[in-house]
């Protein structure tokens, strides 16, 4: 090598390290490494990302700049990202400069196959036609009373029978893969009227269910390689590429027929009240037609989001009733009296039938104690937006075009700045009124597990439906406790699992009415 290449070389190598310099004094997160960015961080943090996360933003103030690589030409932009977890930000994003700040091209790309362009993977026009149109639906009695429905039916003649039976023969259960199951017989009876019937003693393989979960975690798998790789490993048709290709073709030939079966019937009982499933719904909308393609795809919408955040979120519920005896006493207190004033002081009648919708709604203190889960606990974690052209967030953070924002729906509830020096601790009675009697929320920008702004979830009021009927079938009939030498953790994924499941012991619990007094 002659003098001018070692010079040549030496004087890049210099300007790239005067450039690295000058980033990584601009960066307000973790620290930042010539070439590989902050993925030294993120790769040593893997098992805990979501608390490094909110140690991070702790440490900066609720808002921190991080490079993933530090590449010319490419940190500033696409390789930049803004990570905050601040109330004022977050309105700005998901409601103030909403269009500025869509789901984006990444996002779209990984997820176009498995839900094409549904309302959970669309902006701008094609996003507010779906969003308007399932917001009419949402907004009818007629959906939370087939809910209702769905999961009443799903609680007494599956859940509690193997329940009781796991606890007769003394037998632990994996609570987080029965709600699992619940949840998916629920949601996708609520969408497209089909029970797949996953919850059954026997557990068994069905085979949409199976499919629907190689498509969603096969997709996933596509955020953490660059896009040019996934693409090509698609093309090829390597590993999980080909696995996606074979569920998504087993969910396309199970959907088809779901529809095929729905339209015949409503095209022979034309006169019929409309059906309480989504999906006939949709095909009885006065003055629309939607081809068969959309059609599935507005059901794997609502099924994405409809099955795994109510049972991740019970899962955590479960867990924390296990390591809060206080809070299930006030809870089981709650559910007494409210059933002893509509069943009467008989204890065996609570059992016969699951609460109805009414009783549910009574049940206020639940409701707190299941959305102080969600602020520790979120479903969803954390969310990320395209920034469309430059801006400023309201605490001055400068967000350049081509850029991502990430926001931390689990930082969101444990900064003491929000919540208060017990920020930490588990206290459902931050959730109520002073006279206890009323559920007072903050604003949705503050406790964001349903998301904010124009996206705010459609299913937030059916979410607590369904969470609050199970929660109370469960507890009446059993006290849990975990399972000898089982460890919790969390899954680092979109959705916040148990990574071991939540395996606990059934313990017959021992009712008795308002009045009575304890033994």
């Amino acid at each position: 090598m002659d003098i001018s290449t070692v010079l040549l070389v030496f004087s890049a190598i210099t300007a790239y390290f005067i450039w690295f310099l000058f980033l990584a004094g601009s960066m307000t997160g973790p620290r930042v490494w010539p070439i590989v960015g902050s993925m030294p961080g993120l790769i040593r943090n893997a098992a805990r990302m979501h608390d490094w996360i909110a140690d991070n933003l702790r440490t900066c103030g609720g808002t921190y700049q991080t490079c993933i690589l530090a590449i010319p030409f490419l940190a500033r932009r696409q390789g930049l990202v803004t990570v905050t977890c601040d109330p004022k930000n977050l309105e700005h994003i998901l409601k103030t400069r909403f269009d500025n700040y869509p789901k984006g091209p990444t996002w779209q790309a990984v997820f176009h196959d498995l839900l094409g362009q549904g309302i959970f993977n669309s902006d701008g026009d094609t996003w507010r036609f779906q969003r308007k149109t399932a917001a009419l639906e949402f907004t009818t009695r007629t959906l939370r009373q087939a809910m209702s429905r769905w999961v009443g039916r799903s609680i007494k003649l599956r859940l509690c029978p193997i329940l009781a039976s796991a606890s007769a023969e003394a037998r632990p259960v994996d609570l987080q893969d029965l709600l699992l199951r619940l949840t998916f017989d629920n949601i996708c009876g609520l969408a497209f009227g089909r029970d797949p019937e996953t919850l059954s003693p026997d557990m068994p393989e069905n085979p949409f269910a199976v499919a629907f979960d190689r498509a969603t975690e096969a997709s996933l798998n596509r955020f953490i390689l660059p896009t040019f790789v996934w693409k090509l490993k698609k093309w090829l048709q390597l590993g999980t590429e080909s696995s996606l290709q074979d569920s998504l073709q087993v969910i396309d030939t199970y959907l088809s027929e779901v529809i095929k079966a729905r339209k015949l019937e409503l095209a022979r009982k034309p006169e019929r009240a409309p059906q309480d499933d989504l999906l006939s719904r949709f095909m009885q909308k006065t003055g629309e037609s939607y081809s068969d393609a959309f059609l599935q795809k507005v059901a794997l919408n609502f099924i994405l989001a409809g099955r795994d955040t109510s049972s991740v979120a019970l899962s955590w519920f479960f867990w924390l009733m296990c390591r809060n005896p206080r809070v299930e006493q006030l809870i089981i207190d709650e559910i007494s009296a409210v059933l002893t004033e509509s069943r009467g002081a008989d204890t065996q009648q609570w059992l016969d039938e699951p609460l109805t919708y009414q009783e549910v709604d009574k049940l206020i203190y639940l409701k707190a104690a299941l959305s102080e889960t969600l602020r520790l606990y979120p479903s969803v974690p954390q969310d990320s937006k395209h920034v469309v052209a430059d801006d400023f967030l309201p605490d001055g953070t400068f967000m350049p075009a081509g850029s991502a924002v990430t926001y931390s729906i689990y930082s969101v509830g444990r900064m003491e700045t929000i919540w208060g020096a017990d920020c930490l601790e588990f206290r459902p009675e931050r959730w109520l009124a002073a006279d206890k009697k009323r559920f007072e929320s903050p604003d949705c920008y503050t406790f964001v597990a349903f998301n904010g702004g124009p996206r705010l979830c459609l299913g937030k009021d059916l979410a607590y439906l369904q969470m609050k009927s199970i929660a109370a079938a469960v507890l009446l009939r059993h006290k849990l406790s975990l399972a000898h030498g089982h460890q919790v953790e969390q899954k680092m994924s979109l959705t916040l699992f148990m990574k071991h499941g939540l395996k606990v012991n059934l313990h017959k619990r021992e009712l008795m009415a308002v009045g009575q007094q304890r033994g």
